[in-house]
């Protein structure tokens, strides 16, 4: 019965089913205006051997491509054929070193056909970092006549946001012996950078020490820098030089060979250094002090 009741509804529904009508406003196309393709192509078969014809140019006959003579254009007037590159005089090898001066720089010859600097090579491989086998090349010493001594070499940190930045800082002395002498600080990641620094910060402040014909002070003197303080007197020919520190190592340098020192303030090697050249500068010859008194020199003892 449930059965029979289904279909019966099913064939109600499909008896009174209406369609619906759709309309709009946009005008309606029609597919069949279109060109149709075509529903069957037509296979392509290869022929034999016999029946082939190439024909590359349709307009062209064999024949007179095959009886055509080059007829160039005659050249102009006054025109001058370009020799051979084997015709002609060979180049000098002052022409050739020009050349390739001008393409590549001086040679390292020592002679320059432009007047070039000749070591202008050596000064770019240095500024480039590169050497034989990939090393960096060494850097030559300084020749002034200046002698170097290392005070002290420390390392010390800075503090960043990222963490610490770990450097060296050296203290270097040079000096002549002969008078002048400087005292520099640097700091550089590398002990040797830092030394070498620190001979150019040397070499750049440099004092020239008053002394005698016996190499000793003409008087004494004092100076200070920061929590430092240095005294210095004149000793008489064979005492020596009676120092500590690094007020013994600017003296030594300086050129004094008699002479009395003593640190009365801070142990600080920088600061005992630079209140060294501070108390030397204090000083001043006999001749300098008649000078200015306007007297002869004799008459200073008087």
């Amino acid at each position: 019965m449930a059965t029979t009741s289904a279909l019966s509804s099913l064939s109600s529904l499909s008896l009174h089913n209406t369609t619906s009508r759709i309309t709009s406003s946009r005008p309606i196309i029609s597919f069949s205006s279109f060109p149709k393709r075509p529903t069957s192509l037509t296979p392509l078969k290869a022929s034999s051997s016999d029946q082939t014809e190439t024909i590359f140019f349709e307009d062209q006959n064999p024949e007179i491509t095959a009886n055509a003579v080059f007829d160039p254009p005659s050249p102009p007037e006054g025109f001058v054929p370009a020799p051979y590159f084997d015709e002609g005089t060979d180049e000098t090898e002052t022409e050739i070193a020009t050349a390739y001066e001008e393409l590549y720089g001086p040679a390292y010859s020592g002679e320059s056909m432009l007047g070039k600097d000749v070591n202008v090579m050596d000064s770019k491989l240095k500024k480039g970092g590169g050497g034989i086998g990939g090393q960096k090349p060494k850097k030559e010493k300084i020749r002034d006549g200046f002698e170097e001594r290392v005070v002290q070499v420390r390392r010390v940190t800075k503090v960043v946001k990222g963490g610490k930045q770990l450097k060296f800082r050296a203290i270097v002395v040079v000096g002549d012996k002969q008078g002048n002498v400087g005292v520099g600080c640097a700091k550089a990641k590398e002990v040797v950078a830092a030394v070498q620094k620190s001979a150019i910060d040397a070499r750049r402040n440099i004092v020239q020490v008053p002394m005698t014909k016996y190499l000793t002070f003409p008087h004494r003197s004092e100076g200070d820098y920061g929590a430092a303080k240095v005294m210095l007197r004149p000793a008489s020919p064979g005492t020596g030089v009676i120092a500590g520190g690094a007020v013994r190592i600017v003296l030594e340098m300086a050129g004094v060979e008699n002479a009395l020192g003593k640190q009365l303030g801070s142990n600080n090697a920088l600061n005992n250094a630079r209140a060294t050249l501070a108390a030397v500068q204090q000083m001043r010859q006999f001749k300098d002090v008649a000078l200015e008194r306007g007297i002869p020199m004799e008459e200073l003892w008087k």
